[in-house]
């Protein structure tokens, strides 16, 4: 296995990161991006841009000497959230009602290709997990990636139902849920 250093960022961090996080998205992305508008570097900026600016945002990225190999980032979801409003399965509300603490949203994790099948997008995944103090994290899977939504279900992340975010030419996801390990002090 490739020895990956790792990491960690915060918000205040952002500005410097921004233009790393696209040029890695635009590079694991570039294929489909061709094609799929919700693919689009553009649209993904949009969201990086949101994501952000949200409180708790956190980013892993992964290096091998000096190379860029990939990263993992989310937020914790706050109370009133959009992340549930395109949940197209039923499930109890308190499934879905957010504290702002109990629920954290890894929104990306992606590995450029040279990195694929070295236990980097695990290395990253639990690295940026590890330190969550939530009960839980959630992620969305694409429905036409059963590969990755597998992949996930080995690392014991759970499906809830199918989601399909309101966002234009938006995919039909697998929503999943991850209980995290409590908090040593």
């Amino acid at each position: 296995m490739t020895d990956i250093q790792l990491r960690h960022h915060t918000t205040h961090h952002t500005p410097g990161l921004r233009t790393l996080l696209l040029d890695i998205y635009a590079d694991v992305y570039a294929e489909p991006a061709r094609t799929d508008p919700f693919c689009a570097v553009d649209r993904f900026a949009e969201g990086l841009d949101n994501w952000t600016t949200r409180p708790g945002w956190t980013c892993t990225i992964g290096y091998d000497n000096d190379q860029p190999v990939g990263y993992a980032y989310g937020a914790p979801l706050p109370p009133g959230t959009v992340w549930w409003r395109g949940l197209l399965t039923d499930v109890p509300t308190d499934m879905v009602t957010e504290t702002g603490t109990r629920t954290y949203a890894l929104s990306e994790l992606m590995v450029r290709t040279p990195w694929r099948r070295t236990g980097t997008a695990r290395r990253l995944h639990d690295a940026h997990l590890a330190p969550r103090p939530e009960r839980r994290a959630t992620l969305l899977v694409d429905q036409n990636h059963p590969k990755v939504h597998a992949l996930y279900a080995t690392w014991g992340w759970k499906t809830l139902g199918d989601l399909r975010p309101r966002l234009p030419d938006a995919p039909l996801f697998h929503a999943m849920l991850l209980e995290l390990p409590p908090r040593r002090p």
